[in-house]
């Protein structure tokens, strides 16, 4: 989502005459785009901001901005602490980008505007993209889940969402722009709603541009999955086998504290419907460990969930604190020693599991994107399986952006690796 809104303030930037710098150093104006997410993304941006600040010592002339997430939560912090930062902007205020700039040139005090909107979704906006395959296209903002861990709802705001008509138009510009596939986003993009469109409606009207592709969402949320939706994914195809469904915990405890709205055997039983519904689709989650309360019966739960399932891959994380949110008032936090240990244990028992999920892909023929080359060598491509999975193989004839038939003939680690087929092989 941050690349997303980089890319939307890069656009409205462009059109007011401005260009992309080389380097920081030749740069009249620097905007770190701030996540709060986690405490680490906000080290990050603290480091960030003490490069700019000996730029600023060097060129006092350059303004440098604060924009996002952390310009809406530390916007007191910030103003407080780093007197250098000119411009401050919430993730509702990049419109006032323009104004703040030109007045700039003859107020030199900090400009702020953190304002949450109700209303702004930036429509009309479109995004400077640089050139890829992959499109990222926001269809709403805020969130109004309000799990007791995430601070999303105070630092984006309430739900909102986008016209099924302007995010079609954006789809139809970033395909003329050369890109093949398109990731609709949002805090949790089957809440979406505007004028009687649900979240299905939306992707089938999405799916029917010609052109397109592979098309991904993310992140859905599992109360509000619909058997609507997975019907939608079922009969187009280029609508892709994955979905990425955020577990957190697999305690009922721990998700009522975290009040996620539902519970283990719900969640079990969904992604087993959704299994049902979508042959070899590939499921991914999200997990935090170390959740205040979490016991050590909890903790083997969320094992148990794991082994159920045996998700495709995980993005795993140890529970932290973000001040402001109802979770960091509880009084009964794991130690730091038991969270990491407990998050070692997942992330081993996750290897085991996507390895075993991508062997059952051996053997087959499976449809893969081009993405870019690989890493370890530059005569071979890397691309993903529409069930989102990475695939390396031998270039040969192909090209970045084609999907073509790849036999898969070995699973290692978290990637498979294949022989891309003629078109005569594969028929």
């Amino acid at each position: 989502m941050n690349v997303a809104d980089s890319e939307l303030v890069e656009g409205l930037l462009q059109n007011q005459g401005y260009s992309p710098s080389q380097s920081l150093e030749t740069a009249d104006v620097i905007f770190v785009n701030t996540c709060s997410i986690r405490e680490h993304a906000e080290e990050k941006v603290h480091s960030q901001l003490g490069r700019y600040h000996l730029i600023k010592k060097r060129k006092p002339e350059v303004l440098i901005g604060v924009l996002g997430c952390m310009a809406q939560s530390l916007k007191d912090d910030i103003l407080e602490n780093k007197p250098f930062v000119d411009i401050v902007l919430g993730p509702d205020s990049y419109r006032k980008l323009p104004e703040f700039l030109n007045r700039k040139q003859t107020i030199r005090n900090n400009q702020v505007d953190t304002k949450l909107s109700k209303f702004e979704v930036y429509d009309d906006l479109f995004p400077s993209r640089r050139e890829g395959i992959n499109a990222w296209i926001s269809i709403m903002r805020g969130c109004d889940k309000f799990c007791t861990f995430c601070i999303v709802p105070f630092t984006r705001g309430r739900e909102r969402s986008r016209s099924v008509e302007g995010i079609v138009r954006e789809a139809k510009q970033a395909l003329d722009e050369g890109f093949v596939e398109i990731t609709l986003l949002g805090q949790n993009v089957n809440s979406y709603s505007h004028e009687g469109n649900d979240f299905h409606d939306l992707l089938e009207a999405v799916a029917k541009v010609h052109g397109i592709k592979r098309i991904r969402y993310t992140s859905p949320h599992p109360q509000d999955m619909t058997d609507p939706l997975l019907d939608v994914m079922a009969s187009h195809q280029n609508i892709c086998n994955s979905i990425h469904l955020p577990l957190q915990s697999g305690s009922d405890h721990v998700l009522k504290r975290m009040n996620r709205t539902y519970g283990k055997s719900h969640f079990i039983d969904l992604a087993q419907r959704i299994r049902e519904k979508l042959p070899r689709v590939g499921i991914s989650t999200d997990i935090i460990v170390g959740f205040p309360g979490e016991t050590e019966k909890d903790f083997l739960e969320t094992i148990d969930v794991m082994k159920t399932l045996r998700f495709d891959s995980a993005f795993q994380f140890k529970y932290s604190p973000r001040r402001g949110t109802k979770a960091s008032e509880y009084e009964d936090q794991v130690p730091e020693k038991e969270k990491q240990s407990r998050l070692a244990e997942i992330i081993e028992l996750q290897k085991l599991h996507t390895l075993e999920r991508n062997e059952t892909f051996v053997g087959s023929v499976e449809p893969v994107l081009v993405e870019k080359e690989s890493k370890r060598s530059t005569t071979q491509w890397a691309g993903r399986t529409d069930s989102n999975k990475w695939v390396i193989f031998d270039k040969g004839n192909t090209s970045l952006k084609e999907i073509v038939p790849v036999e898969i003939k070995e699973a290692k680690g978290v990637s498979l690796h294949g022989k891309c087929i003629k078109k005569s092989e594969a028929a």
